[in-house]
This record gives C-alpha cells, structure tokens and sequence, in this order.
C-alpha cells in the first residue's frame, strides 16, 4: 500500500497481452511502483516468465485468478489490460471496494449507449460507472484524471489524432466540417491473439486498409472533439495495417477558417503543448516517424500548412503500445498520485 507516499502497489489484469507486458517493462523502472499482482484466468498458477522469456530472473510472479477483496486489500491501483467487453464486469466491484483503476480497453470511454452497442457489440456498463470514467488523455484532461478513481485509457489512434488536433480545436482555428484521417499502424495493434488478419505470409511485403467506416476508435475521436469544440464533429477515418511491429502514423488534412503560415502553426502547438514534455512538435519542413517514438512515451507532431489550397496537413506519430496503451496509462497514473509525469517513462526512442 501506499508507504509516505512514496510507493503505489500494482495488479494487471490480463497478464498475457503485449499491454501487460508493457506495463510491466514500464513500471519496472517506475521509482514508485511495485507489481504486486498479475491477473490471468487462463494462465492462473503459471509465472509471467513461463509467458514471456524475456522476463526471465526479472519478473517471476505467479499469475492468479481474479479476487475483488484480495486485490483491494493488497494494491492501490489496477491497470485492465484486458480485450474489450471484459472490463465492465470486473470493474465496479473494485471501485465499490475503493480501488482506483485505469482500464486500457474501451468498455468506459463512450458515452452513448447507442455508439457502444454498435461498434462494440454488446451493452455498456451501468451508467453509475460509466458516469464516474474519466477520459485520460494525459495532456489534455490533466485535472479531472488527478482527481478521478476511474480511468478509461483512451485508444491508440486516438491518441495520435486528438494530439494532433487539440490544439486547433481549442482555439477554434478549425472549420466544423469532416475531418479527414488516414492512420497506419503496426501488427501489434492486433494483439497477441492468432489471427490470418497478422498472419505473416498475409502481412509480410503487404499494405491494407481495414474497418472503413466501422472502426471503433471512430465515436472516441468524434465525442472527445465534439465536446471540446462544444460543436458536432464528424471524421473520415482510414486505418491501414503495415508491416511493421510498433508505430502509428496518423495524417489528417483540415480545413482552416483563416489563412495561416507553417511558421504560426508550429508556433500554435509549440505554446499549447509547451508544458507536456511528452508531446515534441518538430521544425518547419521536418516530418516525424515511428521509429523516432519507437519503444517511447513521446507523440511527435510535424506541421505543413499548404497555402496555396489553404488546407494544413497534420503527422502525428506514437509508439501504439506505450503512448497508445501502457505508457499513457502509467502517466495517468502518474498524475493520479501526484507523481512527476515522467516517472516510469524516462526511456530514449529505441533507434535505429
């Protein structure tokens, strides 16, 4: 338990997926973090380092199954790394028992019951619970996650776009038409799960579009934008699958009211995100890539305003399991318990 606020106990829940392992390479290094308790009803009994080798001689915690009261008694904060539709019926008997919990999969990030039956396929959580979530976008929703027991981390993709866009949104620079988005990420998005969709003859040598029109990171990024601009938004959404492990690459095109130079849209998110040491805007004629955020924390913005169709072209690029899962969940945990953001996450992009 928390020891003169100096040290937090962790359980993961859903031990197996590239996202636990994330969090557990992640609070490794976390000067005030200790994993208590790694949760796995498949794997209960069986060590992380039967299920991950790497972690051999540095994690050797025997997976259990899932205790509400033995959990509650032992951490202070859960980390649900778990598929979605797995979360909301775990997580209210932890939050009735007082724990805090930030849960990476999408089972609390919507609003709309109506949205979530659709793109989720099943009911949402009761609205007491759903009502309590907190949207964690680390840089944006700062005070709210400081002060909030329930934490739905938001998606990969959105992270990279509403990163990307958040700026223009707050300053209304933006016209309130659709957004274009064409997104590309790498096959751990997938999960560890098998799947002919990450096969490697299917992937290797290959480039696909995939959910047009139906993928359910669409309502994230369209509610978290509507309610910031207070005004419907609607996006245009295109995700590819590439092959390669870790990375999105996120390219919108947006349509401004006024003319604008790249010089002041560089100047524009430099002072919006001036005291997020997470997010680095590059220089004029400068475009980031996933392997400059490889294995990192970081969201790399470059900006190009195209004058002469008055359109500016946005590239946002994020490590999807760590900015796009583990590492955004560790810093709102990080701002939970009034840690320095940068705890845990210290770590260089991993280059070449």
């Amino acid at each position: 338990m928390i020891k003169g606020d100096i040290y937090v106990d962790v359980a993961i829940i859903g031990g197996t997926g590239y996202g636990a392992a994330e969090l557990i390479r992640l609070l490794h290094h976390h000067p005030h973090a200790n994993v208590k308790k790694i949760i796995s009803q498949s794997n209960s009994g069986v060590k992380m380092d039967e299920v991950y080798p790497h972690l051999d001689n540095i994690v050797e915690v025997e997976m259990e199954d899932f205790n509400a009261e033995s959990i509650a008694k032992e951490v202070d904060v859960v980390f649900f790394a778990t598929p979605s539709n797995v979360s909301k019926h775990r997580i209210p008997e932890l939050i009735d028992l007082g724990v805090k919990v930030i849960d990476l999969s999408g089972d609390f990030r919507l609003n709309s019951r109506e949205l979530y039956k659709q793109y989720y396929g099943e009911d949402m959580a009761a609205d007491n619970y759903v009502n309590q979530a907190v949207y964690g976008l680390s840089e944006i929703y700062r005070k709210e996650i400081s002060e909030a027991s329930l934490i739905a981390n938001p998606g990969c993709y959105p992270t990279s776009v509403t990163l990307g866009l958040m700026p223009l949104i707050d300053h209304k620079w933006i016209k309130n038409e659709t957004l274009i988005i064409d997104a590309k990420t790498g096959v751990s998005g997938a999960g560890r799960s098998l799947s002919l969709n990450v096969h490697y003859s299917e992937m290797n040598e290959n480039l696909k579009a995939y959910g047009i029109g139906k993928h359910k990171h669409i309502p994230e990024i369209e509610q978290t934008l509507t309610e910031r601009l207070n005004d419907d938004v609607q996006v245009i959404f295109t995700p590819h699958i590439v092959p390669m492990t870790r990375g999105i690459l996120s390219t919108m095109y947006i349509d401004l009211k006024d003319s604008k130079t790249t010089d002041e849209m560089i100047e524009l998110y430099k002072q919006y995100y001036k005291d997020a040491p997470f997010v680095r805007i590059r220089k004029e004629g400068v475009m980031p890539a996933t392997k400059e955020v490889y294995g990192s924390n970081y969201c790399d913005i470059g900006l190009y305003m195209d004058e002469r169709t008055n359109k500016l072209i946005v590239v946002s690029v994020i490590d999807n399991l760590v900015k796009g899962a583990a590492g955004q969940a560790v810093q709102n945990m990080n701002i939970m318990f009034g840690f320095d953001d940068m705890a845990g996450l210290r770590q260089l992009p991993t280059y070449p």
